[in-house]
């Protein structure tokens, strides 16, 4: 029997969630729209088997087409990043990160990872995650005036703490990495460098991003966000580092795999490894430029002065409105982002003076710049007039207008 009339409740919300995905513009910096060939393989029988281990050393029976599809998964995965190794069983970007700090470190080992508050993510040493209790981390942040980092700093830092492991790649910085910077200070002080990419991973994929393959000692990566596959993670590294890597993901962090989001991995990858993928990434580029030009005509100021990747980070102060408040007008217009802190942010996590975009979801609709300077427009006139209902609903009408040229799945 079909969803529908199995559970109609199910099958209503998710009616509604496709409708809502539609009429609304994505500007959330780690969301994407997966194609419906990914999403096809992520719904498949693949979902019914059991596969612990790995290819060819299943501890179940009758994986021998799970095998060849996550060996293709595999394949295509060092392929496209041009790596000696890849891991694509984590299911997430945390459970990547938790496998890469049982390979290289050990409970209570020291590490450094750039400030939360900074651009940092929670599992590279916030003192609420796995990464800050049961390790023991040492940030370090942007410079105050640039907002940029500051590898002469970071390295006198590294100096100090000596730190067993260094991370790189964030959530919320809109500038390149330095990776070679990062491997001359690992180098100095006899650290592992370990690459966060799940940002920037399509941009890598794409040519328009540096790739650390060849500084990273292990890179982790999520697979939905610029690189616009299934919902998971995988973990990348040289060859020697690959038993390591492995067996830190299974036996030592998870069980059986779902090789339903490795199928559709394989897709994914697949997907990135074409020629239009290129002109996509460039365009997402292209797309943050236009847009964070737009926003600095109106008067906002841009975090770092600006991008030079997906990811847009919005100072509001100029504007008199908070992330949460700016967050919450936005989505009553159509427009979906969410707040954020900037560096050395006076306001708390909840509420926040930032606002991060990213133009990754509304480039795989087929927006170009001229789009997104029409979306900045939308969002300044909500941000300075956040209370006007009858605005916000006349912005919500030009959004639904706006996403009707541009269907996500014709």
């Amino acid at each position: 029997m079909s969803l529908k009339q199995t559970d109609g409740a199910v099958f209503g919300l998710i009616e509604k969630e496709m409708d809502y995905q539609k009429k609304t513009l994505r500007l959330i910096a780690s969301e994407n729209y997966a194609s419906r060939a990914v999403m096809e393989a992520t719904g498949s029988v693949l979902t019914n088997k059991y596969a612990e281990g790995y290819p060819k050393k299943r501890y179940y029976a009758g994986n021998m087409f799970v095998d060849e599809i996550e060996l293709l998964a595999i394949e295509r995965a060092k392929r496209l990043f041009q790596v000696g190794h890849a891991n694509v069983q984590p299911h997430a970007g945390a459970s990547a990160n938790i496998a890469a700090f049982f390979a290289f470190l050990d409970v209570g080992d020291k590490f450094m990872g750039l400030d939360l508050a900074n651009g940092g993510h929670l599992t590279h040493g916030s003192p609420v995650n796995f990464s800050g209790k049961w390790f023991k981390p040492c940030a370090y942040t942007v410079d105050k005036k640039t907002e940029a980092l500051d590898y002469d700093a970071i390295r006198k830092r590294a100096l100090e703490e000596k730190p067993k492991l260094i991370i790189c790649g964030y959530t919320a910085y809109p500038l390149i990495i330095d990776f070679k910077a990062f491997r001359e200070i690992c180098d100095e002080v006899g650290a592992t460098m370990m690459a966060d990419i799940s940002h920037f991973a399509g941009l890598v994929a794409g040519g328009v991003y540096p790739s650390p393959a060849k500084y990273a000692d292990i890179i982790t990566t999520t697979t939905h966000k610029t690189l616009r596959g299934p919902r998971g993670a995988m973990i990348m590294c040289p060859e020697a580092n690959a038993q390591k890597i492995d067996k830190a993901v299974f036996p030592g962090m998870q069980g059986g795999p779902l090789e339903h989001c490795i199928a559709g991995k394989a897709v994914c990858f697949q997907e990135a490894l074409q020629p239009e993928f290129k002109t996509y990434a460039a365009q997402i580029v292209r797309n943050a430029k236009a847009l964070t030009d737009e926003l600095a005509a109106s008067g906002l100021r841009l975090v770092a002065g600006g991008t030079q990747t997906h990811l847009v980070l919005v100072d509001l102060t100029p504007k008199g409105i908070t992330g949460k408040e700016a967050q919450m007008a936005l989505e009553e217009a159509g427009i979906i982002t969410n707040r954020n802190s900037i560096p050395y942010d006076p306001r708390p996590p909840f509420v926040t003076s930032g606002l991060r975009v990213g133009t990754a979801a509304l480039t795989t609709r087929g927006m170009m710049e001229s789009e997104m300077k029409q979306v900045a427009q939308m969002i300044v006139r909500v941000i300075e007039k956040p209370n006007d209902l009858e605005l916000k609903l006349k912005v919500r009408g030009e959004v639904e207008e706006l996403c009707g040229k541009f269907p996500i799945y014709k």
